[in-house]
């Protein structure tokens, strides 16, 4: 039987018993539908966390710290140190030989040097005055963290700097009085401000310095710590502090603050953090905060996915039955086909191929009304969580569900396949009956 002619006499059986069959597909669409519902939830509760993680911009960058020598640690506690973190001794600083050393790591492409001011700072634009954490960078272009601006450039130079795009909204008069209009933010692109940084001696005496600095440029938002931060070149910044202690730091023995190790492949992170603890320094990677909650999401969309199939078996029983009622009612009619040369595939091939299209029928409705009730549910929670963010009850949502290509084919394959498995035994029994006693039965 040629596949054409099979599909052909599947549909037109089907089409004798439209009240049977419809009945029967609703099964598969409420349980096709339940699949696609749950598993959007959670897949649309997934995207919302992973967006949602403040400051995770960059998946391909490790922050790197100083850490602990695991040896000295051990030595302290058994002196009886009581396990309290290690002394300075034990101490493994970020020093120019350490960063040959993770930069030799495979898969490493490159590794700044981060530096912060050590001392107090005020950030003075006339009369206005803001605060910040400065940061010393040994690149000329922030580009080269990941990082972009709204106005300007992000290449530094000597005795400029590039801030964050909340530095200029936190700007205030101390000279303010109640009433006073609010305070509009200070265009800072091209201007000259004045970096007030103070230092107190060991009997309280307080000494100031101030340098003047051009801001070249803006960044964008990045809802991390980099829009509260003011980048510099690194030696300036060294230079302000070696000021502030009175001697010259010996990069050798004290190293540096932080270090950001930006990696070739974003597969690779994980491992690459995992080798620079082993050295003994302390890495982390929103790559792993994303891997774990990727992974607690993908247990809940199983679990989902599990509780909405029940719906499917349900159906199925249904399937098995009424492809059962139809082979006693349509017993002579096999006979028939037998009689006039059907072999024993075809005949399965005939009732299989009604036990999925049946699936398919279902799948299909079941896919269409899954995607619509995920949308209504979408704009639903967000319309309520919206109301609930503006009163300020609660927080914003990017989503609440999301219903990807792949889970609407993956729901209509499997709608087919609960089709096919259900008919397989009464397509087995059709298939095997004998065509005498088929023809005599009544």
């Amino acid at each position: 039987m040629k596949f054409l002619d099979l599909v052909s006499l599947v549909f037109y059986n089907l089409n004798r018993r439209k009240g049977r069959v419809v009945l029967t597909a609703i099964g598969v669409v409420i349980g096709t539908a339940a699949v696609v519902i749950l598993v959007s939830l959670a897949v649309g509760l997934q995207k919302n966390a992973t967006s949602q993680l403040w400051g995770i911009n960059d998946l391909s960058s490790i922050e790197v710290y100083p850490g602990y020598s695991e040896t000295a640690v051990a030595t302290t506690s058994m002196k009886g140190g009581g396990g309290g973190g290690g002394s300075m001794d034990s101490m493994r600083y970020l020093t120019p030989s350490a960063i040959e050393s993770i930069s030799s790591i495979t898969g490493v492409k490159t590794v700044i040097i981060e530096d912060y001011l050590q001392n107090g700072m005020d950030l003075a634009f006339g009369k206005l005055h803001t605060y910040g954490n400065v940061t010393g960078v040994n690149v000329n272009d922030l580009q080269d963290m990941g990082l972009e601006v709204s106005s300007g450039t992000t290449e530094l130079g000597r005795g400029t700097a590039v801030i964050g795009s909340w530095i200029p909204q936190n700007f205030y008069n101390p000279q303010a009085r109640p009433g006073d209009p609010p305070l509009e933010p200070p265009d800072l692109l091209g201007q000259q401000v004045k970096m007030v940084i103070y230092k107190y001696t060991s009997d309280g005496q307080m000494y100031e310095k101030t340098v003047t600095v051009r801001i070249v440029g803006i960044l964008s938002e990045t809802k991390g710590s980099a829009d509260y931060n003011i980048y510099m070149r690194l030696e300036d910044v060294t230079s302000y502090n070696e000021w502030s202690r009175g001697t010259r730091i010996n990069r050798n023995k004290e190293g540096y603050s932080m270090l950001l190790v930006k990696t070739e492949d974003v597969k690779s992170v994980v491992d690459i953090a995992q080798s620079i603890t082993d050295l003994g320094y302390q890495a982390y990677t929103p790559q792993s905060t994303v891997e774990s909650i990727n992974s607690f999401f993908l247990i809940l969309q199983v679990i989902f996915g599990g509780v909405g199939a029940i719906a499917l078996l349900v159906a199925a029983i249904g399937i098995a039955n009424t492809m059962t009622m139809a082979i006693l009612e349509r017993t002579r009619e096999i006979g028939i086909m037998k009689a006039i040369g059907a072999k024993n595939k075809d005949i399965l091939s005939i009732f299989l191929g009604e036990a999925a299209g049946i699936g398919l029928v279902g799948g299909i409705g079941g896919v269409v009304i899954g995607w619509v009730a995920s949308k209504l549910i979408n704009v639903v929670a967000m319309s309520y969580f919206a109301s609930q963010a503006s009163s300020g009850m609660g927080s914003s949502l990017t989503m609440a569900t999301s219903t990807p290509a792949w889970l609407m084919i993956f729901a209509l394959i499997f709608s087919i396949i609960v089709g096919l498995l259900s008919g397989l035994v009464p397509a087995i029994q059709a298939a095997s009956m004998i065509p005498v006693n088929a023809l005599k039965y009544e």
